[in-house]
């Protein structure tokens, strides 16, 4: 799932570690994706090492910091949190990133307000 995702990032970025290798997804490969985008990664790249699909995950790194300070889950298995694109807000002052997963895929809180649609409210980081 996306959270254990983040949390591996989170924490590689903590150790100084150049790359990590996660179990691909379909879903996390989209928004590891959008990360790049808005340079919270510096790329990801999908590898098969004997019959397995990984990711390899290449960390961004701002003034000897991680870039990715840390993030909020919002939706959860257990309670699905969604949300019309009229109320999305700024994250931390226009500082963070919300990921939402739309009828139109998965995409960044300004993506999706820019095109008026609405849906899961997964994360937000920043």
């Amino acid at each position: 799932m996306y959270y254990d995702f983040l949390a591996k990032i989170k924490n590689a970025g903590r150790a100084k570690k150049e790359a990590v290798f996660i179990p691909f997804s379909k879903m996390d490969f989209e928004i590891a994706k959008i990360l790049v985008q808005k340079k919270y990664l510096t790329d990801v790249q999908k590898k098969n090492i004997d019959r397995k699909s990984f990711m390899e995950v290449k960390l961004a790194y701002r003034d000897g910091e991680p870039a990715i300070s840390d993030f909020k889950i919002r939706s959860k298995p257990g309670r699905r949190f969604y949300i019309g694109y009229r109320d999305l807000r700024p994250v931390k002052g226009s500082h963070g990133l919300a990921i939402l997963t739309t009828p139109k895929g998965v995409m960044e809180n300004r993506g999706a307000k820019k095109i008026k649609v609405g849906g899961e409210y997964l994360f937000e980081i920043w």
